[in-house]
């Protein structure tokens, strides 16, 4: 049997570590999905009640949903992925989906919380992009997005309809680091920037970045950065500790308001970074940039997982529909994520449909930060897409990463 089905309820319970991301809704104009989802009366008499980070538990996001499903009720509760995880695994029935990282459904498919969703009730399915459903040669089956999220082979029922991804780099100030040194996950641990860099409290998050600075540094040769053995696991944190012990971070942040307040402030200079995080300091007319790592991005996916004790199944499946019907992946794009659905192309103004997605310079007046001419960092989507190192994944040796991670955190 494979070590990822052996794991423990205490560990599941237990979560992978500090912090997870809060991005704030921010005040992107969000046009309404009437047009592109039809009202479902027999909605009327069921409610949707989700959990999730607030990168998609938005209010006015849920709102228009209501009135665009005509689904009875609605209510969204912004949480951490280890606090969500904790609640169903522990038998709360206060909700009907998780809204949650990829890697972390094997929590909950295995201890049987979650029912997969049929793709013939996602009418809004068939313009999904070819991330989702076509495997890429460059990684195992088990190591790629379109290996974790359906339930059959057939790709028929999915675990979790993806709703929002992206692909994480370095964020950093560049009057301060040039590009070429930022260009490495190695900046958050070169000596140059003792005191002054940072990075994220969740393991799942942050050893892989490790591990690709280690393999860069000549200290590791780790192939999979999302999925290492014990013996490198325990390296890293050795490296972790030892750079810790010697001042290297401000911090170890995990709240998307602290990240911003540490770049912003100048208190840290360089630090894995979530791209939003980085629009919105340069929202505050502060010099911020997101880097392009010559070892690769971190890929990963949220979208919302059907929970199994949910008596609003039809609403749940409504919900994950509509994240795919165009509207709602404005909102998250304006922030600097990327919807998994070209329906959005639909909804959202060509210009800035140009930007965000196809490389193209910002055309109009200025917006949070971004200027006539200006591009976005790393190109368009087809350029970031080819420079992914890995997807996340919820690692074989999960037990023993979160066990050391703890040692870490407590050195």
């Amino acid at each position: 049997m494979n070590k990822q089905m052996e794991m423990t309820r205490r560990f599941l319970l237990k979560g992978a570590g500090a912090g997870a991301m809060a991005v704030a809704a921010g005040s992107v104009p969000f046009a309404s999905a009437s047009r592109a989802f039809a009202q479902d009366s027999a909605l009327a008499n069921e409610s949707l009640r989700t959990i999730g980070l607030s990168v998609t538990v938005q209010e006015r996001i849920l709102a228009d949903f209501k009135t665009a499903s005509g689904v009875g009720s609605v209510s969204g509760t912004a949480s951490t992925h280890p606090d969500a995880q904790t609640k169903i695994l522990s038998g709360s029935a206060d909700y009907d989906c998780w809204e949650t990282n990829v890697e972390r459904l094997p929590a909950v498919v295995m201890t049987n919380n979650v029912e997969a969703v049929p793709v013939s009730a996602l009418k809004n399915w068939a313009n999904i992009r070819d991330t989702f459903t076509k495997p890429n040669d460059k990684w195992a089956a088990n190591a790629q997005i379109t290996g974790q999220i359906w339930a059959d082979e057939g790709q028929t029922k999915l675990w979790l309809v993806p709703a929002v991804y992206n692909y994480d780099s370095v964020g950093y100030n560049p009057e301060i680091v040039s590009d070429e040194e930022a260009n490495s996950w190695t900046a958050l641990f070169d000596p140059k920037w003792k005191g002054k860099s940072g990075l994220n409290t969740d393991p799942l998050t942050a050893l892989g970045q490790v591990f690709m600075a280690m393999n860069t540094l000549g200290l590791s040769d780790v192939k999979n950065p999302a999925n290492p053995s014990p013996a490198e696991i325990d390296e890293a944190i050795k490296f972790l500790i030892a750079k810790k012990k010697d001042g290297q971070f401000r911090a170890l942040w995990g709240d998307f308001g602290e990240l911003v307040n540490l770049l912003a402030s100048g208190e840290m200079v360089v630090c894995d970074a979530w791209q939003p995080a980085v629009m919105a300091v340069k929202a505050q007319g502060k010099a911020c940039r997101y880097a392009v790592p010559k070892e690769g991005y971190r890929g990963w996916a949220i979208g919302p997982a059907m929970l199994a004790s949910s008596p609003n199944k039809e609403a749940v499946a409504a919900y994950a529909d509509y994240w795919l019907s165009g509207p709602p992946g404005i909102a998250v794009s304006e922030q600097g994520y990327y919807s998994p659905s070209t329906n959005l192309k639909q909804f959202m103004a060509p210009e800035k449909y140009a930007f965000w997605y196809e490389g193209k310079p910002w055309v109009g007046a200025p917006e949070r930060g971004i200027k006539e001419g200006d591009l976005r960092d790393g190109g368009s989507l087809e350029q970031r897409a080819a420079n992914v190192a890995y997807w996340h994944q919820w690692p074989e040796e999960y037990d023993h990463l979160v066990q050391k991670w703890d040692e870490f955190l407590s050195a």
